[in-house]
């Protein structure tokens, strides 16, 4: 049963957020950049930073350093457990201690790996992806404590940004300390910095290579421009046809859906254009919601391509070229059949007759929650209770591979994800930062949360 009312578990919150503010900035300050060396010291440093703290509210941790598929040295994982009681409920949690790099300082208004308290916010690169998720979990157990009626797991990653390519075969090969009857992942966002969210689906990813050619090697321009055009306007024709006059994907095989459990509120556009720096003159590609076009219908972005520098060029026509793209799939489709409609298409639509070559590259599923299961509406309790205003549910467009690898090798875990982040967050960009008002309250629901999950 609950031992703990709301007003206790604000005060313990209040009494322990200074602590949690200082853990957090602690973090910020290691600079623990997994794209400079998921086995570098100083990720080394990271997670035994991390385990300490966890140790200090009662998790019994400690550091392994994992291993990649062809057997050389991976990531430095956090992994640990508190077991209260055989017979109850055991809740494993999620978040990872390596952060994105820092390209360009200068972008900043404060110190990337200095962490600097204003207006409300705590910037620092890590501060919301995804150090606020391990403030969260140490704060919803610093205030438990000894009231703690769930087991708890922790699982704390060292290469969440760098794919996670280690992360299937540790936990198959520590699969005890990862089964769990609830699985919380701390590692998405909210609706606003007052209004939580449950993140009800993620979109799956898949990447193609697209090689186009129309020469066997480059020519001058002037002597065989017009009949001749080069590779990187077939390439353009090519990415075009992809597209209908709404700027919708008109690519047979690929699935589109509406958001799980049903759109609770669209997204709004003028804060999605000031969210995502959008110019004024831009209109949004696409028809139906703005919900549904990123959280569950498919997107492709043009991430690479190989073309000459302007500050070279020269009067010549390419012979060849080559793409990079991104598709983003709808949360129920299988990312290989996706990469499979995608190549077609393109193969089946080459301009004028050009070579073209596809190479497939890395997939990742989608997920979508059960808005059904008990710990939902746990979830969706502990935020109203925690934030004092109905929660939004919301999906996510961007991707983690590793949840429905996780559902997949626990398929009787309810797996809710959660996360300290919202529109202002600008992870993996400049001025990175966290509300504190989302830390606090986020703290509250999370212990509220694993309360009631030990009813």
């Amino acid at each position: 049963m609950a031992v703990l009312d709301l007003d206790e578990v604000r005060a313990r919150a209040d009494e322990d957020f200074a602590r949690v503010v200082d853990v957090l900035s602690k973090k910020i300050a290691l600079k623990s950049v997994s794209a400079q060396g998921i086995t570098g010291e100083h990720m080394h440093r990271s997670a035994e930073f991390v385990a300490q703290e966890l140790r200090k509210v009662g998790v019994e941790t400690r550091v392994v350093q994992s291993s990649n598929p062809d057997g050389t040295p991976g990531a430095y994982e956090v992994v640990g457990s508190k077991i209260v009681n055989a017979d109850a409920p055991t809740v494993l949690l999620y978040a990872h201690h390596d952060v994105q790099p820092v390209p360009d300082p200068s972008a900043w208004d404060t110190e990337p790996f200095v962490a600097t308290e204003a207006d409300g916010r705590l910037y620092g690169r890590g501060s919301c992806d995804d150090g606020g998720g391990i403030a969260i979990h140490s704060g919803a157990l610093a205030i438990l404590g000894s009231d703690l009626n769930v087991n708890i797991k922790v699982f704390i990653e060292g290469e969440e940004e760098m794919g996670s390519p280690s992360f299937i075969p540790f936990i198959e090969a520590h699969r005890d300390e990862f089964d769990s009857d609830v699985i919380i992942v701390a590692d998405s966002g909210n609706w606003s910095p007052d209004i939580p969210s449950l993140t009800t689906s993620l979109r799956g990813n898949t990447s193609v290579d697209v090689t186009l050619r129309v020469l066997r090697h480059p020519v001058h321009s002037g002597q065989y421009g017009g009949p001749v055009l080069d590779a990187n306007t077939l390439g353009a024709m090519l990415v075009a046809s992809m597209y209908d006059e709404h700027g919708e994907l008109a690519i047979p095989g690929l699935q589109s859906g509406e958001p799980i459990g049903g759109l609770q509120r669209d997204l709004d556009e003028a804060s999605l254009r000031e969210d995502a720096s959008v110019v004024d003159s831009y209109e949004f590609a696409g028809t139906g919601s703005l919900a549904s076009r990123i959280w569950s219908k498919p997107s492709v972005t043009v991430i690479g391509w190989d073309a000459q520098p302007v500050d070279t060029s020269f009067n010549v026509i390419a012979d060849a070229t080559r793409i990079r793209l991104s598709l983003r799939t709808a949360p129920g489709q299988r990312p290989d059949e996706a990469q499979h409609a995608l190549s077609d298409f393109l193969l089946a639509h080459a301009p004028l007759g050009a070579e073209v070559r596809v190479t497939p590259l890395d997939s990742g599923m989608g997920w979508a929650m059960d808005p059904n299961a008990e710990a939902t509406k746990d979830a969706i309790e502990a935020m109203r209770q925690a934030f004092g205003t109905d929660p939004i549910n919301k999906g996510e467009g961007g991707s983690i591979p590793f949840i429905p690898e996780l559902q997949r090798l626990f398929p009787k875990a309810q797996v809710l994800v959660t996360g300290p982040e919202d529109p202002k967050s600008n992870a993996h960009s400049p001025n990175e930062s966290i509300s504190l008002s989302i830390l606090r309250n986020g703290i509250v629901a999370e212990a509220l949360l694993l309360d009631k999950l030990g009813q």
